[in-house]
């Protein structure tokens, strides 16, 4: 070969390799540009998503909705097989999870409503350093409880962040998934911002329910408030002097400065709310309200509702939040009226706030606390009705803890003059007219009839004798 045509030769090598190289180069532009394009697309629809999230959440303030719009959002932002909301107790040392969502949220594991405690948790580290945790090979090795049950329901990864609002973890936003390797840590950034989204909403909707409850409560307190204010009373109905009643009045003063549940036995018409009343009105709970339910007078199918209110769209016509008689209560004393006419279920209900303190409205799993003093009352035989399978035994003793049993006016016949001026005075008011006493042959009839219906049965037939007598003198027929 001439020097020419190696020259040649080595022009044209030169080229080609310039050529390839420019390929090379090419390659790589239209990768990095390819790349480029794909993350800006991301960073695109990932911002369009938190948009769309932010939306969805402002729109929103009642739990179900707003819980079911977060779960709704998240699946356009990130990944998962199961995702979570956790919310932090007043106490701080639990969480409940409020909602679940995803091919993983089979209600038999980890449902809405699960209570889970920090300290035993992987979320200690989660809300006790304000920081999220990603693990993104979960393996069946060295597991702590919450990530067994996670591990066993197929998570293999999963990345949990905290809800921070005002300077305070209020709970956690959780995502799982059945693959290994799914998160990154910059996906960690980006849970960062739907986290802080989704706490403000969470913070807004937990201050639209205390509101609402407030709303409630003091509608429903001006309703029993007027109802108390129309009631007569009656505490004349509990005068007299003879022993029986002298015993059951010392043991009400006894009582009434604990905080024992009591149970008042007797006969219909013997004044059992009376001395409910005189209890709570002698104990350190005096400020708060004494509210009272008759559990005879309530259908089956809405006591539960009645005791323990109800959140909207409970059932058929629950177009708002209720609040119950227990909570309404709280602070002060609950006087449950013919207690032995409550249903076996709610008998268990009742059980589980006498021992825990606690309840969940009907419609709702998160548990409320509640500070009540409970007085019973019945005209039942509760022993025989426990002997019969119609009361539970554990409830009896519970409610049983201080008994009072009112003994039947017949008992007391030498209270029936007193009781009698009392009433008349109340009369008098009532009725515009001045009574000054019964004739002495009508108090004789009085004094011996057996009064089956007791004091009640008294008032009425002396109202009844008032109207028709046309002197201040009263005649029964």
């Amino acid at each position: 070969m001439s020097p020419e045509q190696g020259h040649a030769c080595h022009l044209l090598a030169s080229a080609l390799a310039l050529g390839v190289e420019n390929l090379r180069l090419r390659s790589n532009l239209e990768g990095l540009v390819a790349e480029r394009t794909r993350d800006l697309q991301v960073a695109a629809s990932r911002q369009r998503a938190l948009l769309h999230l932010t939306n969805n959440l402002v729109r929103n303030l009642d739990r179900e909705p707003l819980l079911h719009a977060i779960c709704d959002s998240l699946e356009d932002v990130l990944p998962f097989d199961r995702a979570s909301l956790a919310l932090l107790d007043d106490a701080r040392d639990h969480v409940t999870l409020v909602a679940v969502t995803g091919a993983l949220s089979d209600p038999r594991d980890l449902p809405v409503g699960h209570r889970i405690r920090v300290s035993d948790s992987v979320l200690r580290e989660v809300i006790g350093d304000n920081r999220p945790r990603l693990r993104d090979e979960l393996d069946a090795g060295d597991l702590i409880a919450e990530e067994r049950q996670l591990h066993d329901l197929g998570v293999r990864s999963y990345l949990f962040c905290p809800l921070f609002f005002d300077g305070e973890v209020i709970g956690t936003l959780n995502l799982s998934s059945t693959r290994r390797n799914v998160y990154r840590p910059a996906d960690v950034e980006l849970v960062g911002e739907v986290a802080a989204q989704v706490a403000l909403a969470v913070n807004n909707m937990l201050t639209y329910e205390v509101m609402e409850a407030l709303r409630a409560r003091a509608e429903q307190e001006n309703v029993y408030l007027k109802r108390e204010l129309a009631t007569e009373h009656g505490f004349s109905e509990i005068a007299g002097r003879s022993d029986s009643l002298v015993r059951v009045l010392r043991q009400v003063e006894q009582v009434a400065p604990t905080s024992a549940t009591v149970l008042v036995c007797g006969e219909t018409g013997t004044g059992k709310e009376l001395i409910a009343r005189a209890i709570h009105q002698a104990s350190d709970r005096r400020d708060g309200a004494m509210v009272k339910v008759n559990c005879a007078a309530i259908s089956a199918g809405l006591v539960e509702s009645e005791l323990f209110g109800h959140e909207k769209g409970a059932f058929t016509g629950a177009s708002g939040t209720r609040i119950g008689r227990f909570e309404f209560a709280d602070g002060g004393t609950l006087f449950l009226d013919e207690v032995g006419e409550l249903t076996l279920d709610t008998q268990a209900k009742l059980l589980r706030i006498l021992q825990e303190g606690e309840f969940e409205r009907v419609g709702s799993n998160r548990p409320l606390k509640v500070d009540v003093r409970l007085i019973a009352a019945t005209n039942r035989n509760l022993p025989d009705a426990v002997a019969a399978g119609e009361f539970r035994a554990d409830l009896y003793y519970r409610l049983s803890v201080f008994p009072l049993t009112l003994p039947p006016l017949r008992e007391r016949r030498d209270d029936i003059p007193i009781i009698c001026a009392h009433l008349l005075e109340r009369l008098s008011h009532k009725l515009g007219r001045r009574f000054t006493g019964i004739e002495p042959e009508s108090m004789s009839r009085l004094m011996s009839y057996p009064w089956p219906g007791n004091i009640r049965e008294l008032q009425n037939v002396l109202e009844r004798a008032a109207i028709l007598s046309p002197g201040d003198l009263v005649r029964v027929d």
